[in-house]
């Protein structure tokens, strides 16, 4: 397992103990030159103990064959991740073994934790990894983590581990001139206490050798000369506007501008007392999608969509706000059969006929091809299945597709938990599949060397997230290929993109450059202000906390306004999950007979039924099985705050206006767990 001349070159200062940010193209081997530091490191440091830290949860196992083949005999490693099910506590597994690899939310939970087993301290680590490291900033994990670090650091801790990064774009950080793009790589290296960001320069011509760039192209097609299926949808749109009497609302119909502007019509109608309204909006945001649907893959598919969403509302029996309903329901049926005839007659999406002569030129090749496709949302992944799947032409090429997505449902009940991830990475690497439809899931680390053709599909993304994708394209002569519409804000946020990448390689060299006086200056600067922004952020939060009595506050159903409770019936569960236990709630709500589904396995919970409002039918939550008792997990979506100043729908439940204490289950749980024990 040798390194190249040029993984040699970017690990030299880590090898000396430095913290460093390692940056290399996708595919270049960064993770194969973090194990060698780690090895190094567990043989040259006493007492030395190493934890790597990712970002998604198939990236664990990924990143564990590459330790291990690295890794000397005598090192002990384990994993661990969500999906993992019963285990002992993350403090023992981490003090037990050499090296951890783990997602960065498990360290964060242990971090926090007041039980001895599961607790663990920054300092019992001496080499920290972390892998896709430009998500250290804002309030991400790595982020939260790191400034535990830099605090430690501040307060003068003794023995802090040694800090490794590792990424392939660093970012902008929506800079767009090359001042504000130093500054964004700055804070990078301030967040993550690195005295040098490290790439090739003596093996710069022997990387590019080694990981060639691919072939990109512009696969660019005409708009739909006529498109009488979205004018219907428009039309139906701006009959539900004049229904909502709000002419400020903009007709961007079928663009995630319109998306953002309907989600916040909801929240305001809800804050406002105008239930009505945010039914309207709820219908609004369907028939976005819908266009949303129509401009990425079939009309038939747009129509599905809608049908789905009016079967399941006609479906539900609730009385309040019942002639709103029964208008939008009209207003759909009425005009169902045009749209089920506009469908099927209508012209073919002309994206979708780029994309299939680009699918039959590269899996013509005898060379067993594999391809990823990357849309955006779950919704369009599975509709593009379907397409693959009824498309005879690229039957016969022997296209094997599959759909790569993260967690949760969409309306087609599609949903992936991660093992079913992680069968797909294994069937897609084994040729098994060899077509990918993707979510941004698979943008970052998937590791499969004979990709020969990555499609960005109709995306509207960031510099970092363009970087990823083309970088899964690995294989010789391999190609990344850009589908859009002329003259589309897609096409044009790509050739930004395209500039904004130019911009980070300047700014990147710029800091490399530095005078290292300089350098170290800015860093600390940077440190103390992001500290004493984070010690302000904690002293607004806990400001707003004590904003008004929990008992005051009284919380209402989001769709029909019910009272069900006070936010003194709250409890917080591993300082996450928030329960009402308040024995009589049950009174205020119904539990569907299927047990929810959640692509992790928990150590001290499992899931139980939906919980729904038995007024309305408003989806609440689920039930939480907790130790021994069952326990009702609310969303923050779902609630209504009524305040002694108004009406509020916070965004997180982090940021409701009064305290909410931890769950003890003696003190809480007493009347259930006495009667548990009488059974």
């Amino acid at each position: 397992m040798e390194l190249r001349p040029y993984q040699w070159e970017v690990i030299l200062p880590a090898l000396e103990g430095k913290n460093i940010i390692v940056w290399l193209p996708t595919g270049a081997g960064k993770t194969r030159a973090a194990a060698f530091v780690a090895n190094r490191h567990l043989e040259t440091v006493d007492g030395g103990k190493v934890v790597v830290l990712v970002n998604r949860v198939h990236l664990v196992n990924q990143h564990a064959e590459e330790f291990r083949r690295m890794l000397d005999k005598r090192w002990t490693m384990t994993t661990l991740s969500g999906d993992m099910g019963p285990r002992a506590g993350f403090g023992l597994m981490a003090r037990s073994h050499d090296l951890l690899i783990c997602t960065a939310e498990l360290l964060q939970l242990a971090l926090i934790s007041p039980e001895e087993e599961e607790h663990v301290e920054l300092t019992e680590f001496s080499l920290i990894v972390v892998d896709e490291c430009h998500h250290t900033h804002k309030d991400t994990v790595y982020n939260n983590i790191l400034s535990r670090y830099l605090e430690q650091k501040l307060q003068k801790a003794e023995r802090l581990p040694q800090v490794l990064g590792l990424t392939a774009s660093p970012g902008t950080g929506r800079a767009t001139k090359l001042q504000g793009a130093i500054d964004h790589i700055l804070q990078l290296c301030a967040n993550l206490d690195a005295c040098r960001i490290m790439s090739p320069e003596n093996c710069h011509s022997q990387l590019l050798e080694h990981n060639p760039k691919p072939c990109k192209q512009y696969d660019l097609c005409q708009r739909r000369q006529e498109d009488p299926f979205g004018d219907l949808l428009k039309k139906l749109m701006r009959q539900i506007h004049q229904q909502l009497e709000m002419p400020e609302l903009s007709q961007q119909f079928g663009t995630q501008t319109y998306e953002q502007q309907v989600v916040e019509l909801s929240k305001a109608a809800a804050e406002a007392g105008f239930p009505e309204r945010r039914i309207f909006a709820l219908h609004l945001r369907h028939y976005n999608d819908a266009l949303l649907i129509h401009d990425t893959v079939r009309a038939q598919d747009a129509l599905d969509m809608l049908q789905d969403f009016y079967h399941r509302e006609s479906t539900v029996t609730r009385t309040q706000f019942r002639n709103v309903k029964i208008w939008l329901l009209d207003l759909f049926i009425g005009h169902k059969d045009t749209l089920a005839q506009l469908a099927a007659h209508g012209p073919e999406n002309p994206k979708l006929k780029m994309l299939e002569g680009i699918l039959l030129k590269q899996f013509e090749s005898p060379n067993h091809p594999r391809g990823i496709i990357f849309t955006r949302t779950r919704q369009s992944a599975y509709f593009l299945l379907l397409w693959l799947w009824q498309q005879p032409c690229l039957q016969n090429v022997n296209i094997k597709a599959q759909m790569l997505i993260g967690a949760g449902n969409t309306s087609q009940s599609t949903h992936m938990t991660q093992k079913d991830q992680q069968e797909v990475i294994q069937e897609f690497r084994d040729g098994i599949v060899n077509l990918l439809v993707a979510t941004s899931v698979a943008e970052e680390g998937l590791d499969i060397a004979q990709c020969n053709v990555v499609v960005r599909y109709g995306l509207l993304t960031n510099e970092i997230s363009m970087v990823q994708a083309r970088g899964r394209a690995r294989a010789d002569q391999s190609v990344y290929s850009f589908v859009a519409t002329e003259g589309s804000r897609e096409l044009q946020r790509e050739l930004t993109n395209e500039a904004l990448e130019l911009l980070m390689e300047q700014a990147v060299t710029t800091v490399q450059k530095m005078d290292p006086q300089e350098f170290k200056a800015k860093i600390q600067d940077l440190q103390l202000a992001a500290l004493a922004k984070r010690a302000a952020r904690a002293a607004q939060r806990e400001s707003r906390q004590k904003q008004f009595l929990a008992e005051d506050v009284q919380l209402l159903c989001i769709h029909c306004m019910v009272p069900m409770g006070y936010g003194s019936d709250l409890r917080k569960v591993e300082g996450t999950h928030y329960v009402n236990v308040n024995p009589n709630f049950s009174v205020y709500y119904t539990v569907s007979q299927k047990p929810v589904v959640i692509n992790k396995v928990f150590k001290d919970w499992k899931p139980g039924g939906t919980i729904s409002c038995s007024n309305c039918g408003e989806v609440w939550g689920l039930q939480m099985i907790y130790k021994s008792v069952t326990l009702p997990v609310l969303k923050i979506r779902s609630m209504l705050l009524e305040t002694p100043h108004g009406r509020i729908q916070p965004k997180k439940w982090s940021r409701v206006p009064f305290s909410v204490h931890d769950f003890d289950i003696l003190q809480d749980c007493a009347p259930s767990l006495s009667d548990l024990s009488l059974d």
